[in-house]
């Protein structure tokens, strides 16, 4: 079945179509590094991990690019607010913060991209760019020598077509000082340095020292590793207007295909509201990521489709953790009843033709986990009923499931990231408690060995009794 997408800008699904066969482009916009990573943040970035996981198991190559906003106003205004003028350097604080977000989408097991380059390293690339809008009559420096260059909205009859505004109804562009502007819904392309701005945040341009505005840093990136015209662009819901909209216009307008698919992420309401730092509702990563296992977060980050609004309460955690463990328990029974049987191993690797439907259109996480949930279902049956093979083929069609969707919770990256000491602690002691039945049984000691099954259960953990000994999981 082809791959379906939500195409933003034609506002429709469409049949994907690479443009070139078997490889996959795809520019994801990254962080603007002023401050620690959010939970909105992580969504959107194991969005297009599942994305880019997806269209490599269907076959292709993908090449996936990330970029990083090094040089903005909202890092210089931090680190001016942080330090009151002194002390951390805005380049630095910019550093310090991209490293907090590699550290959650590794917690998380997002795929490192193919390339994660930072705008103050395509600066040269920014320039050529405006200096051909320049030359084709699209951009314009400003007339009062502040080093300001401007895109000529007015010269572009496209601007608008990403979100489908008319041009005479937009509002002021509000990302640059407008003492040089022709027309207030232009927008920066080069912002003139300013003498309270440190001098280690300007370069030098034919039009004077100064930095890139924001949007021409994603154009001059995407088109410096993916080339004039590539396949998705993604990025969050908010994104859309002004900075994909720009983007989109600044690129075209100097002549490049740029993106075939926008898609755009939903974002996340807690507790049904907005997430803001106004309500001081917001969630961040690191205090996220102390409430549950990293598996069990990104699972709870993945499961509502990419373009809904995702609803965060505490609550959905313990849901997830319950969910993630019913997979875990599943794989480990069956590995264990089959160990050294004819049929380990029988099971292709392959997902089931209802999860491929499902992910094709649209991405349809919710659709395929309903698959994966079905199937492990229908796996314990099997094995209670020492159907082996029927148990077989589920575990392979669970086991290809969740690689797909990165949650494998067999995969050594887990082990690590969801070791600490409460789960050593916990381990622990439901040993000692088992050593402690077995004795019990050993001693034909009926009531005392029921005693402590009953205690763990009331503690949420199952035991289950095999051939190949005794084994405990959180949750039944």
């Amino acid at each position: 079945m082809t791959v379906r997408l939500y195409d933003s800008k034609a506002q429709a699904l469409r049949d994907f179509v690479p443009l070139r066969e078997g490889h996959v482009g795809m520019y994801v916009c990254g962080p603007t590094v002023q401050s620690s990573p959010h939970i909105g943040h992580l969504r959107s970035a194991l969005v297009y991990d599942v994305m880019r996981r997806w269209f490599s198991y269907r076959g292709n190559e993908v090449t996936f690019v990330r970029n990083v906003t090094d040089i903005d106003d909202k890092i210089l205004d931090a680190a001016h607010r942080e330090t009151q003028g002194a002390g951390e350097e805005w380049w630095a604080l910019a550093y310090r913060i991209e490293l907090e977000f590699t550290a959650g989408y590794a917690q998380l097991g997002i795929l490192p991209p193919t390339y994660e380059p930072r705008a103050t390293a395509s600066v040269q690339q920014m320039q050529q760019l405006i200096a051909r809008l320049i030359e084709l009559g699209h951009a314009y420096p400003a007339a009062d020598g502040s080093g300001d260059v401007y895109f000529d909205t007015s010269s572009w009859p496209a601007y608008g077509e990403l979100t489908r505004q008319s041009r005479d109804k937009m509002e002021a562009a509000a990302d640059a000082d407008p003492r040089g502007k022709r027309d207030p819904r232009d927008f920066a392309l080069w912002k003139g340095r300013k003498d309270d701005e440190p001098a280690s945040a300007s370069w030098r341009s034919p039009w004077g020292d100064g930095r890139p505005g924001w949007h021409i840093e994603c154009s001059a990136m995407a088109a410096r590793y993916l080339g004039d015209e590539f396949d998705v662009h993604g990025g969050g819901l908010d994104l859309r207007f002004p900075h994909h909209e720009n983007e989109l216009a600044q690129s075209t307008a100097a002549g490049q295909g740029f993106a075939r698919y926008w898609v755009h992420n939903g974002l996340v309401n807690i507790g049904g509201q907005k997430m803001s730092k106004s309500l001081g509702n917001s969630v961040y990563a690191a205090e996220l990521l102390s409430l549950a296992s990293p598996l069990a977060v990104r699972y709870l980050l993945g499961q509502a489709h990419y373009r809904s609004t995702l609803d965060y309460s505490p609550g959905s955690l313990t849901e997830a953790e319950a969910a993630v463990d019913r997979i875990r328990t599943f794989l480990q029974r069956v590995e264990r009843r089959l160990a050294g049987t004819r049929f380990a191993g029988v099971g292709a690797p392959e997902v089931p033709p209802a999860f491929a439907e499902a992910m094709d259109d649209d991405l349809g996480v919710p659709q395929a986990l309903a698959v994966l949930h079905d199937t492990v279902r229908a796996g314990n049956q099997a094995l209670d009923d020492e159907e082996l093979h029927d148990a077989a083929t589920a575990h392979g069609q669970v086991g290809a499931m969740v690689g797909v969707l990165g949650i494998d919770p067999r995969d050594p990256h887990w082990a690590t990231a969801d070791a600490g000491p409460a789960a050593s602690a916990l381990g622990s002691l439901v040993e000692r408690l088992l050593d402690d039945r077995r004795a019990a049984r050993d001693q034909k000691d009926w009531a005392s060995a029921d005693r402590i099954r009953t205690e763990l259960a009331e503690a949420g953990i199952t035991i289950e009794d095999s051939p190949t000994g005794t084994h405990w999981s959180l949750g039944s």
